[in-house]
């Protein structure tokens, strides 16, 4: 081989020798081409691959990335640790966690090579260079380069790879076709063990050379090579082909050879052979190594191969194959004559041995088989059960023999023993292991003539690797912690021991097909003492226990006549008996057992740990037990046989016994071992729901009842039941998640007394039960209770809905975690109900819903607990249609019954249920609410039951209810209709973003979303009324607990990871709830039309009418659907025409609603709507005007209705709504029969004025964003109702309203006293009561306003006149509450001294009501109002004002209008500039409007005729001098607000500043239509006045302000040294501008030549006097107050002063002698300030 590869190397230095080389490298190759030698080598680091595949970032340069390519090296980034196992491709998991989700196909190329060195071989010798080339070093320089280049494609495998050939080289179906490149699977050697069993036949054998040891052999043996053969004899002859082959060679071959090393006598070996064991095995068949020297040179009578020694391995030690680490001794000789039945470790006599018979050849072998166990007990026990199948005795095991008479002890401890074998292979052959012990159990072996019992062994056996599976393997469990493993045993593999997958079905013809396994020994070496003459059966585990004499039946004769079928492969197969053995017995078979019999009594009887055992795992034994009992059935042809008949009666005791014992365990251990009891529990309920299917259905019911009696005895004696309670809750789901469960409830029998469907029913119970009295009514109500006989009939349904009213029930101590849990429960089992196919006819649902009916009941008690939907309406809250005292009043409750039978047939102590339902809010509530999840759910099951149950049992029901009862009904349907209102796609679309914020939540919701609670998907509507159908949540195998049995269902897992909802999604979600919202309408329409016909004909009609027409108004208000609305508003106009007086007489209030209802809805854009709605207002006018001639009522409440739908609705369309009018009056015009009449005179009239409104409306819509205009259009609105009161009302109320929302609590105060004084105006023409106010004088302290609500026109309409003051506030208690409402505006406005007001007038009414509790809380709050005065004095703000002049044509209306406007407090002018800048630039373009930046008049000539201008100045509050003695505190100087002042100072020559002399200043007064607060914040300014001051006068001003300023620092407390400083400063300091000095000097230093002005220069002499001697005050007050720090500021203020006093001394002293003669009288009254002023007026 050397030479071969020297020749290439020579070839390539000199060409010329090419031929004479090439022919040499043939030889060579011809000659030596079989063998191999190792020649180069090198590392791949996959962990790199694996990294580097998902991203394009590699952490070494050498890696470079190509398109799809990589070239490979050993990085820098490597793992220190390598595995020292034999070969690295067996070790499968790396230290680094792989992530192969990622991977994309990559192609790897390598192109470092290394020279393999021949003495450098071993594995120790690799690692140590693996461990060089982390870290770069001399060594690897040392090594030497091969240059090649390896080419490698990595991709992921795809699930089912195409052409696939098994390990062993076997076709995987599907394979098409034979030519095409074939995928080949490579088994794997898991580093850690891996748990499955064996499903498929695998026998392979690995040998692995590893190294040899000729240092101390004599002779020339130096290039060795091995070759290895599986020998099934010692002939040469007798090798098998049964080593796989190579690539590229045949698939088997005889033999294999190891590479040779050259010129080593102690070679290493690196291959692995890989060997397809023959499946029976003998002592003969041997491993065989025959060592060969090769030589090289070809030489003269030398062969090529010389054998230089054998070795050999036996297969098989004492029946068990050999595997493992060998160092075996090398025979330099062939061995001898059967040499394979020993080993080689053997002296042999006579034979030579390499180094003095030491260990030489160390090799390796592994096995992979699914035939042999390589663990010692399990090859016992499994050898131990073929020698019973075979009767071979003595048994061979190891060193041992075992007689017959020792077989049952060594069985027994073989069995006991199971428990130390090795996990891993447990696991492998559980199938076979478990079949094994159950033959055991059913087919006890006949040992020396005795039938050994070896039942209860088996059975611990049995518990004991179960749990160990369980324990070892817990992350190998289904949610409901069952062992994937054990479960698919009992699925798939688990069978009778009598019966054969592939027997024909049974029955008398197909007898022949079925085989049975032998339990007893061949006829050849049967015993003699086999007792054949035993009757009875013996238990397996208690010979004294007996049984009942069982005769040879149909699975017996079957054995007869089977073919004799061997399916021997190994001793651990199964054998069956031969025909002609069973021909040969005589007498009788030894009994068989059958299984579930047998596993039911050694379950009953088993004690200690092998019951806690079965208890951890009880789900395997029951399942197994159920698959046992109904194979048995199937087998023996009974499964139409009657079901008493089935079992035996000791098999039913059995089970009993087991079921009552496990209950107790539940019951007792539930605290402390609270997962297991979880699983036991729902073991239990999983056996018993088995248990319906093959059982009699009344002895399974006797069993539930059994458990049940034994977890209500305990929950009565705990103090927190919820977790009992909550097991019982799961028991319970499961049971009633059979398939049968409605035929199980017997639906079909009505409430008679019953022929004893079942043994649960107990014919003492049913006597007693009340039905001696055999009357309908009596009837009905029990099918509407809970009561004894409805639970006996209907047995399951009765337990469901008994759980659901003991948890629901308020009183229930400790129950509230478990409302969602059972309310789950009931909704689950309608879901599935529904939809399911067998109950699709409407009369077989109704029959259903009739084991519901008492559900009814159930829900109606729950009312004040359910979550109420109406709130988040903005609506009133529920309707309380019956007061609390009433629900008192009411003796008994629906259920009577529900909890003094609190669990079905167990006579308990009675419980009592609380007589009050609807809690006043003095009482609190004591209960929680539900949650709206749970409250939904169980409305939805309100709604199907209502919908599916009979109308005709309904009716009656109805009748026999009282008119509490009916009430509360009607208040579940109006809550029903909240609940299911449409509420759009934004609202998903938003959920669904919330949603994707809480995943974790998201998660959660969808498991129980798809698991089966309620979820929007699960309500899958069909849009025709017929159906009201769930999605496959709901179905028969949609309910959670059957998730067990269907694979498939877990699909839910997937979708949980997915977050985001696409839109399609969300549309369809949006469609579904739709759809449910019309049906769910639909139904609640429906029952209220059965409602309405049961109780036309009672006394009681009033109240009830009432309630329903509540209900109906409220579904009108809600979002519906168009096809609802069509039968509600048939439904309405049907209520309408039957019952007029109730609406016009009675529900006064109704009628405005519905007035109000049916508007709305004229102004829908659906023109199916519209016209249905315009039809029901015509007819409700026809209808009025038919009762008195006059619709008056009907008008007012219309108008009304159309005001407030205007002031409020967002969305209102008016040109739909004028369209519905339109038709109203095509309708009046073309009634024949009211033709002759006012009538259509008085639709038109009526039609015109609502259409007058609609035009204002328009206008408000427009001015929608401009709050001043739009209050103001409210205004005028109100204003032209200013005669019917009712209207202005609303509009007031509406006002309000606007003004609230925009944080204006004084003008909506103001809005509310409005509203009083209207309403008190109006009562006081009704009634005359001494202690209501009079009208609207009573309320002018509190507005000045007020009073122009006074009723004092000529068209006031007379209050008593129909259809006028009908609302509610026409009322005192109406008046009480306006009047409370602006109390609290005023309150949050802080203005608390109207608050006084206002109370003023309260105090009163409610004295004399004599109302102590509301006058507590009135003076509760006065003192609270005044005690805020006190506490925010100098701290309260109310308002700042400005006037705004609008000048431009562009204003309309609003053009060369002057308003003052009301901003909240501290507004800035620049804040309201800002603002209506920004809202009329945006109107009319910023390059339109122009703001005026001055106060001065304007010229409305000089202005752009284009363009819009607004003028805002700054105005503040003015008063006379005679108005400030009663202006005293903060609060009066700014209410009641109608004169307002601002100053504009100017020059004569047209500037707005001079110098002291020619400076004037104008001040302007304007008044205002209405004083401030109005109930509008902007208000015209009616008059405006203006006073121009003279220089002189202006500095007199100024002094006085001076003099002011220093008197209120001087005299200020507590003192403010500061503030008197500052002041001080601006008055004695010396460098103050036009200060005090100059001002003296301008206007005292002459005496005026104008007389007018002497009055004036006297005055301002007077002012300076005032001045100076004020000044001296505050000196001596800051000497009081200064600190010795600064006694020299003092002094240089005292300084100032004088010198400020000496100065002005000449000119105070001058006085004009003309003042002080005698003047002639005075004309005028008015003083001289006044007269000498320049007075200018402009109105």
């Amino acid at each position: 081989m050397q030479q071969s590869l020297l020749c290439l190397i020579i070839c390539l230095q000199n060409k010329e020798k090419l031929e004479k080389l090439k022919c040499q490298a043939e030889q060579f190759c011809q000659r030596l081409g079989k063998y191999r030698m190792p020649f180069a080598w090198t590392a791949i680091h996959l962990m790199n691959i694996v990294s580097s595949a998902g991203s394009l970032e590699r952490d070494s340069t050498e890696v470079e990335v190509g398109t799809g390519e990589r070239k490979g090296s050993w990085s820098e980034r490597r793992n220190s640790s390598i595995v020292g196992r034999r070969s690295l491709e067996r070790t499968t998991s790396g230290d680094e966690a792989c992530n192969l989700t990622s991977f994309r196909p990559a192609t790897l190329t390598v192109t470092n090579f290394f020279k393999q060195e021949g003495d450098r071989l071993s594995d120790e010798d690799l690692y140590k260079f693996l461990a060089d080339m982390r870290r770069p070093s001399s060594v690897l320089r040392r090594l030497r380069p091969i240059t090649a280049q390896l080419k490698i494609d990595i991709s992921p495998a795809p699930e089912n790879p195409h052409y696939c050939l098994t390990p062993e080289l076997l076709q995987v179906k599907l394979y098409p076709d034979s030519r095409v490149r074939p995928t080949r699977e490579i088994l794997e050697f898991p580093a850690r063990d891996v748990y499955i069993p064996n499903t498929t036949y695998r026998n392979l054998l690995y040998v692995y050379p590893q190294s040899l040891n000729f240092a101390n052999r004599q002779g020339s043996a130096r290039n060795i090579t091995v070759k290895v053969q599986f020998m099934y004899g010692e002939d040469p002859s007798n090798a098998m082909p049964v080593i796989f082959g190579k690539s590229s060679c045949p698939e088997f071959s005889k033999e294999a050879y190891t590479a040779v090393v050259y010129h080593n006598r102690s070679p290493d070996f690196h291959e692995e052979i890989k060997i397809k064991l023959p499946a029976t095995l003998t002592d003969h068949h041997h491993l065989l190594f025959t060592f060969y020297h090769v030589s090289c040179q070809q030489k003269q009578n030398t062969p090529l191969e010389t054998p230089v020694g054998y070795t050999w391995i036996p297969m098989l030690q004492n029946g068990r194959l050999k595997t493992g680490q060998f160092c075996l001794p090398v025979s330099l000789e062939k061995p001898p004559q059967a040499y394979s039945v020993l080993s080689p470790e053997v002296p042999l006599p006579g034979m030579k041995w390499v180094d003095n018979h030491k260990g030489v050849f160390n090799v390796e072998v592994v096995s992979v088989s699914s035939l042999h166990t390589q663990d010692p007990y399990l090859d016992k026990f499994f050898a131990l059960v073929h020698a019973l199948d075979e009767h071979m005795f003595p048994v061979r095991i190891g060193d041992m023999r075992i007689m017959e008479n020792n077989l049952e002890n060594e069985l027994k401890s073989s069995i006991s023993a199971l428990n130390s074998s090795q996990l891993e292979p447990v696991v492998r052959f559980l199938h076979l292991l478990l079949d094994k012990l159950i033959l055991l159990v059913v087919r006890p072996p006949v040992i020396a003539g005795q039938i050994v019992n070896l039942g209860q062994a088996s059975f611990e056996a049995m518990a004991s690797i179960i749990n160990r599976l369980h324990k070892n393997l817990d992350g190998n469990q289904d949610q409901h912690g069952r062992n994937s493993l054990l479960a698919s045993y009992i699925y798939y593999v688990f069978r009778l021991p009598n019966t054969y997958p592939n027997s024909p079905s049974p029955g008398p013809g197909g007898l022949g097909g079925s085989v049975h396994y032998a339990t007893m020994a061949r006829s050849a070496v049967r015993p003699a003492s086999l007792n054949l003459n035993r009757s009875r059966s013996l238990s397996n585990s208690n010979p004294d226990i007996s049984g009942t004499p069982t005769s040879p039946d149909d699975e017996v004769r079957s054995i007869i006549g089977s073919k004799a079928t061997d399916r021997s492969c190994n001793r651990m197969s199964s054998h069956t008996e031969t025909s002609s053995f069973l021909q040969t017995l005589t007498g009788r078979l030894p009994t068989k057992k059958l299984f579930h019999e047998e596993l039911a009594l050694q379950w009953v009887v088993c004690s200690g740990s092998v019951r806690e055992a079965a208890l951890q795992q009880a789900w395997f034994f029951f399942e197994l037990m159920v698959k046992s009992m109904v194979h048995h059935l199937y087998f023996a042809d009974k499964l139409d046989a009657p079901r008493k008949n089935r079992f035996p009666e000791r098999f039913m005791d059995d089970v009993t016994a087991l079921v009552s014992t496990i209950a107790g365990d539940i019951v007792s251990r539930f605290q402390k071992d609270t997962e297991m009891v979880e699983r036991l529990n729902t073991s239990l309920a999983f056996f018993l729901n088995d248990l319906l299917s093959i059982m009699d259905r009344g002895f399974v019911f006797v069993l539930i009842k059994t458990c049940y009696k034994q977890v209500s005895s305990k929950l009565y004696s705990l103090t927190n039941p919820s977790n009992l309670a909550s097991l019982r809750l799961d028991f319970l789901r499961i049971i009633c998640s059979h398939e049968h469960y409605v035929t199980l409830n017997l639906p079909c029998s009505l409430l008679t007394p019953p022929a004893s469907p079942s043994p649960s029913v107990s014919s003492a119970t049913s006597q007693s039960s009340g039905f001696s009295t055999n009357v309908q009514d009596q009837k009905i109500a029990n099918m509407f209770e809970l009561s004894v006989p409805f639970r006996q009939q209907h047995y399951l349904a009765g337990l469901v809905l008994t759980e659901l009213a003991v948890i629901l029930d308020p009183d229930a101590e400790g129950l509230f975690g478990l409302h969602k849990k059972v309310i789950n429960m009931v909704h689950n089992l309608l879901s599935s109900h529904d939809s399911d196919p067998r109950y699709s006819d409407p009369q077989v649902k109704a029959r259903v819903a009739m084991l519901y009916l008492p559900l009814i009941g159930v829900i109606m008690e729950t009312v004040p607990q359910l979550y109420d939907f109406t709130e988040s309406h903005n609506q009133r809250g529920r309707p309380s249609c019956v007061a609390a005292d009433d629900y008192e009043s009411e003796g008994g409750s629906m259920i009577s019954q529900t909890v003094a039978m609190a669990i079905a047939g167990t006579s308990v102590p009675q419980l009592t249920r609380p007589s009050s339902f609807l809690l006043t809010s003095s009482s609190g509530r004591q209960h929680s609410t539900f949650s709206t999840e749970s409250s939904r759910s169980l409305l939805i099951c309100l709604l199907w039951v209502l919908k599916n149950a009979d109308e005709s049992v309904l009716q009656k029901w109805f009748t026999d209810l009282s008119v509490l009862q009916l009430n509360r009904l009607l208040d579940l349907l109006y809550l029903c209709v909240s609940c299911f209102e449409y509420k759009g796609k934004k609202v998903f679309e938003r959920m669904n973003s919330l949603t994707f914020k809480k995943s974790k939540d998201m998660r959660a919701k969808l498991e129980e979303a798809i698991l089966g609670s309620i979820g929007a998907r699960q309500e899958m509507v069909r849009r025709s009324r017929g159906q009201l159908e769930r999605s496959p949540s709901g179905s028969a195998f949609g309910s959670q607990e059957n998730l067990r049995w269907r694979k498939d269902m877990t699909h839910w897992r997937q979708n949980t990871e997915k977050l985001d909802k696409s839109r399609a999604e969300i549309e369809h979600e949006a469609l579904i709830d739709g759809n449910l919202a019309t049906e769910a309408n639909l139904i609640i329409l429906d029952t209220l039309e059965i409602v309405v016909q049961t109780v036309s004909v009672t006394e009681s009609k009033e109240s009830i009418l009432g309630g329903v027409l509540k209900v109906l108004l409220h579904s009108m208000a809600c979002n519906q659907s168009a096809l609802y609305l069509q039968h509600c508003f048939a439904t309405q106009r049907a209520l309408v025409s039957k019952f007029p007086e109730l609406l016009f007489e009675e529900e006064t209030e109704q009628c405005a609603d519905l007035c109000l209802r049916l508007l709305r809805h004229c102004s829908s854009s659906i023109s199916t709507i519209r016209s249905h709605a315009s039809a029901s207002l015509y007819l409700l006018m026809r209808q009025n005007f038919e009762i008195g001639n006059n619709f008056a009522r009907v008008k007012m409440q219309v108008t009304m209705s159309l005001s407030s739908l205007v002031g409020t609705s967002q969305n209102f369309n008016e040109e739909f709504l004028r369209r519905s009018l339109k038709t109203i009056l095509t309708y009046a015009e073309e009634d024949l029969e009211l033709r002759e009449t006012t009538f259509p005179d008085q639709v038109q009239d009526l039609v015109f004025n609502l259409h007058m409104i609609l035009s204002d409306t328009v206008k408000m819509k427009e001015h929608q964003e401009d709050p001043e205009m739009l209050i103001d259009l409210m205004y005028r609105i109100a204003k032209g109702y200013q005669n019917s009161p009712d209207l202005r009302l609303t509009w007031l109320q509406n006002m309000a309203g606007k003004h609230s929302e925009r944080s204006n609590h004084a003008e909506s105060a103001q809005c509310l006293v409005h509203s009083a004084a209207l309403v008190a105006e109006y009562l006081s023409m009704l009634e005359d009561r001494k202690y209501l106010p009079v009208g609207c004088v009573t309320f002018q302290n509190i507005s000045s306003n007020v009073l122009e609500e006074s009723a004092v026109s000529d068209d006031v309409v007379s209050p008593d006149e129909e259809g006028i003051c009908s609302g509610k506030y026409f009322t005192e208690a109406g008046l009480v509450g306006l009047l409370e409402q602006a109390a609290a505006s005023f309150s949050m406005a802080g203005m608390y001294e109207a608050v006084n007001e206002v109370y003023k007038v309260l105090i009163p009414i409610h004295e004399a009501n004599r109302d102590a509790k509301k006058l507590s809380t009135i003076h509760g709050k006065l003192q609270e109002a005044f005690s805020k005065i006190v506490h925010q004095d100098g701290k309260r703000m109310f308002g700042t004002y400005f006037r705004v002049g609008f000048y431009g044509t562009k204003f309309g209306d609003l053009d060369e209008q002057e308003f003052v406007y009301k901003e909240p407090a501290i507004t800035k002018l620049a804040e309201i500039s800002h603002r209506l800048e920004g809202f009329y630039g945006e109107r009319f373009g910023e390059d339109v409007l122009e703001v005026i930046k001055d106060s001065n008049p304007v010229d409305k000539c000089k202005l752009d005729p284009n363009k819009a201008y607004i003028q805002i100045t700054y105005v503040e509050p003015y008063f006379d001098t005679y108005e400030m003695k009663d202006r005293i505190t903060y609060f009066d100087k700014n209410y009641n607000l109608r004169r307002f002042m601002y100053c504009t100072p100017f020059t004569l020559d047209g500037r707005a500043h001079g110098e002291l002399h020619e400076q004037f200043k104008r001040k302007t007064i304007l008044t205002t239509s209405h004083a401030f607060p109005y109930i509008k914040t902007r208000i015209n300014v009616i008059h405006k006045e203006e006073i121009i001051l003279t220089p002189i006068e202006v500095a007199i001003e100024d002094m006085q302000k001076k003099t002011q300023e220093l008197a209120f620092a001087t005299h200020q407390d507590p003192a403010d040294p500061k503030m008197l400083q500052m002041v001080l400063q601006g008055s004695v300091g010396t460098t103050v501008n036009q200060g005090p000095l100059e001002v003296a000097q301008v206007f005292l230093s002459e005496i005026p030549n104008d007389p007018k002005l002497f009055r004036h220069h006297n005055k301002l002499r007077l002012c300076f006097k005032d001045f100076t001697k004020r000044c001296e005050d505050a000196l001596r007050k800051n000497k009081s107050l200064i600190g010795p720090d600064q006694k020299e500021y003092q002094r240089e203020l005292e300084r100032n002063y004088h010198r400020l006093k000496e100065a002005l001394q000449p000119l105070i002293n001058r006085k004009i002698p003309q003042l002080y003669k005698a003047v002639l009288p005075v004309a005028c009254h008015r003083d001289s300030f006044s007269r000498m002023s320049l007075r200018k007026m402009d109105i």
